[in-house]
C-alpha cells in the first residue's frame, strides 16, 4: 500500500528529512542546503506536471480496469533501469567520473521532476524512471535510489493528498470494506515489508548485483502482466 510505503520512507530517511527541517530553520550547511533545493524544485516540477496527467488518466481508469498493461509497462521500466545500470558501471570502468548530489545542477533536478510527474500515468514506477533518469545523468546507482526515494516521499503525499480529494468516495468505499482495524493492520505490514525493501535495495544499488536483481523482478513483471492479458491470471 502507499501509505505502508510512504510511512516506511520517512522512517528510513529521517535524517535527510531532518536536514530539511533544519535549512527552514535557517541552517546555512552547504550539502542541507543543496539537498533541500533538488527536493523543492524536483517537487514543484513533479506537482505541476503529474497533478494533471492523474486528473486525466484517472477520468480514463474509470472506464479500463485491465491491470496486465500496467505490469507489463512496469516490467519494460524495470529492465531499462537494468540496462541503464550496467552502462553507468561500464562508465564508471571507462573512467567516466560517477555524479552525486553535490555535482547535480538545475537542469538535473527539472529531468527529474518531469520525470518524476510522469509516473503519476497509470503503470509507470515513479522510483523506477526516476532512478532511471538520473543513471542517463549519470548519477551513482546508490546515490540515484536514496534521491528518489526522498523525493518520492513528497510525491506521494501529495498524490495521496490528490486521491482523497478527487478519489474520495473510491477511498471511503475501500476503508469500510477493510475496516479500520483492518486498514491499520495492512498499512503496519506493508510499513514493515517496504522497510526492508528500501534497506535491500539502497544497500544493492552500490553493488554489481543489483542489475541481475532489476532484471529479474523485471522478467516477473513481464510475466504477469502476459499472463493477466491471456487468461485472466
Amino acid at each position: 500500500m502507499e501509505i505502508g510505503t510512504l510511512v516506511a520512507a520517512i522512517i528510513y530517511f529521517r535524517k535527510e528529512l531532518f536536514s530539511l527541517v533544519q535549512v527552514l530553520a535557517g541552517s546555512k550547511d552547504p550539502m542541507k542546503r543543496k539537498l533541500f533545493f533538488c527536493i523543492l524544485i524536483v517537487t514543484i516540477i513533479t506537482g505541476l506536471i503529474g497533478a494533471p496527467l492523474y486528473l486525466v488518466a484517472d477520468s480514463i481508469n474509470a472506464q479500463v480496469r485491465d491491470v496486465g498493461i500496467p505490469m507489463v509497462v512496469l516490467g519494460l521500466i524495470l529492465f531499462a533501469d537494468a540496462a541503464l545500470i550496467r552502462y553507468s558501471r561500464k562508465k564508471k570502468r571507462q573512467g567516466a567520473a560517477p555524479r552525486k548530489l553535490e555535482n547535480l545542477t538545475l537542469k538535473d533536478y527539472l529531468v527529474i521532476g518531469i520525470t518524476q510527474g510522469i509516473s503519476s500515468l497509470p503503470g509507470v514506477s515513479r522510483s523506477g524512471i526516476t532512478t532511471s533518469a538520473m543513471l542517463l545523468l549519470n548519477v551513482e546507482p546508490d546515490e540515484a535510489f536514496r534521491l528518489s526515494f526522498c523525493a518520492g516521499i513528497f510525491a506521494a503525499a501529495g498524490a495521496f493528498g490528490l486521491t482523497l480529494v478527487v478519489s474520495r468516495h473510491n477511498v471511503a468505499a475501500s476503508i469500510a470494506g477493510f475496516g479500520l482495524t483492518g486498514l491499520a493492520i495492512a498499512i503496519v505490514i506493508a510499513t514493515i515489508i517496504s522497510l526492508f525493501l528500501i534497506d535491500f535495495l539502497i544497500k544493492v544499488a552500490g553493488k554489481y548485483q543489483i542489475t541481475y536483481l532489476t532484471a529479474a523482478l523485471c522478467a516477473i513483471a513481464v510475466a504477469s502482466g502476459l499472463l493477466y492479458l491471456a487468461f485472466g491470471l
